[in-house]
């Protein structure tokens, strides 16, 4: 706890050594600038650039047994660059849009030399009418909840609640498919279906054991996959051009929405039988979800909450360990955890989901000349097969937007997460809880 405190106050140095440069910036009133070439008067057709960066300094208590190039750790503080992005877009006709991302992700010091950036999407899109565009490529368009593809240059929460991208790194890239789909708006409900061919599991970032007694993925040639998400616009309309969903809108709009959404694909889990046979079975993900953001007053205030129920079925006892940039390469096999190394905590399996996340923005310039703050907390509760007790991960937070706008931000937040081990009957139980603290500082344009 002493050297949590410690992050702490040096995350507060920084933040104030930031507010007299933020304060510096106000009085040369400068502010963030928008990369946008109009091709007609009205503005409808163009060409956009935005820009995306977030940088993570981190302290993390490690769980146990955790190496770190086959260096021994319990703690560590690490520096990464959580995302990277270029994006590229635009409207060339009435009925034309394209779309591409290049960027990267979790940039550590773990990285292997001479990697780096990647292609995220890359998507053509033809409109046959104000409710139905149809488009493909490699593409987050589809299922199952909200943040299944989130907007990430303006989440709330230190990081989009990512267990929705249940499959990340398995059979997509970094949560994109090869793609057809088709969306749109019929009055007030907003849909998006998509139909995917999966990427080969055997290329999968996530090792994949030989089959056996517990469910995985098949690295047998997959079969098409098929998602969705529909929801439904009690107020203002959301903008989809991208499928990218917002996670704050800081009192601009008024927003409540009801979602559900789905992602299936036949034989995509496998496990041995009882008599050793290969059991095939289905993959189907199902989600529904509430989502507000609402002006409160005439200054700018702002309550934002989101909630959203999963059930996972990946077949018998599937579990995955992950977590965000894991700043850990490597585990004592003898003194482990179920989580294995550094920060992992059981995220994503068969079983069900619960995740709630509520925050408040304060009134415009509540730091004048400094922006505004917007503190939130968040908990993912999964009851998981395999595991006897639940798995709950807390997190809280504070958002500096700096410039009163996603912008210019810097974030400080503290995750509270679970450890597994087995007890002396085999069962999967919690033994006790982690904490990892992040300061984040990100720009976007």
């Amino acid at each position: 706890m002493k050297k949590i405190g410690f992050v702490l106050i040096l995350s507060m140095q920084s933040i104030a050594g930031l507010a007299q440069v933020a304060k510096d910036s106000v009085k040369q009133r400068i502010t963030i600038p928008e990369l946008k070439i109009n091709f007609n008067k009205s503005g409808t057709h163009y060409f956009k650039g935005t820009f995306l960066s977030q940088t993570w300094l981190r302290y993390s208590d490690f769980n146990p047994g955790t190496t770190v190039d086959g260096t021994p750790k319990s703690n560590y503080t690490d520096i990464g660059i959580r995302r990277w992005r270029v994006q590229a877009f635009g409207q060339l006709t009435d009925r034309i849009f394209f779309y591409t991302q290049f960027g990267q992700n979790n940039f550590s010091f773990l990285q292997p030399r001479g990697t780096g950036a990647f292609l995220h999407d890359a998507v053509t899109e033809f409109k046959i009418a104000k409710q139905i565009h149809i488009g493909g490529g490699l593409t987050a368009w589809g299922g199952m909840s909200r943040f299944s593809a989130p907007a990430v240059a303006n989440i709330m929460g230190l990081d989009a609640p990512i267990y929705q991208q249940a499959t990340n790194g398995i059979d997509d890239q970094f949560a994109r498919k090869l793609s057809v789909y088709a969306k749109g708006e019929l009055g007030a409900l907003n849909y998006r279906v998509a139909l995917s061919r999966p990427m080969s599991a055997r290329n999968s970032t996530v090792p994949i054991p030989p089959v056996n007694p517990v469910s995985n993925f098949s690295t047998e040639a997959p079969e098409m996959q098929t998602s969705g998400y529909v929801f439904w616009q009690f107020f203002d309309k959301e903008t989809t051009a991208v499928p990218y969903m917002s996670g704050t809108y800081l009192g601009k709009k008024k927003i409540l929405n009801l979602g559900i959404g789905w992602v299936q694909q036949n034989k995509a889990m496998w496990h041995t039988g009882i008599d050793g046979d290969t059991v095939r079975t289905k993959m189907l993900l199902l989600g529904a979800d509430v989502f507000a953001d609402l002006p409160i007053g005439k200054k700018g205030a702002a309550l934002n909450a989101y909630v959203a129920y999963n059930n996972f079925d990946f077949g018998k006892n599937y579990l995955r360990m992950n977590n965000a940039m894991n700043p850990a390469n490597g585990v004592n096999a003898a003194s482990a955890s179920l989580n294995g190394s550094g920060v992992n905590f059981p995220m994503v399996g068969t079983g069900n989901i619960l995740f709630a996340q509520v925050g408040y923005k304060f009134k415009d310039d509540l730091l004048p000349g400094n922006g505004t703050l917007l503190p939130y907390v968040q908990m993912q509760y999964s009851q998981f097969q395999v595991l006897k007790d639940a798995a709950v991960m807390c997190e809280g937070g504070i958002n500096w937007l700096i410039h009163g706008t996603h912008g210019g931000k810097l974030t400080l937040a503290l995750q509270n997460r679970p450890v597994f081990a087995s007890n002396s009957g085999g069962e999967a139980v919690q033994t006790s809880r982690k904490n990892m603290v992040v300061m984040q500082y990100q720009i976007s344009f």
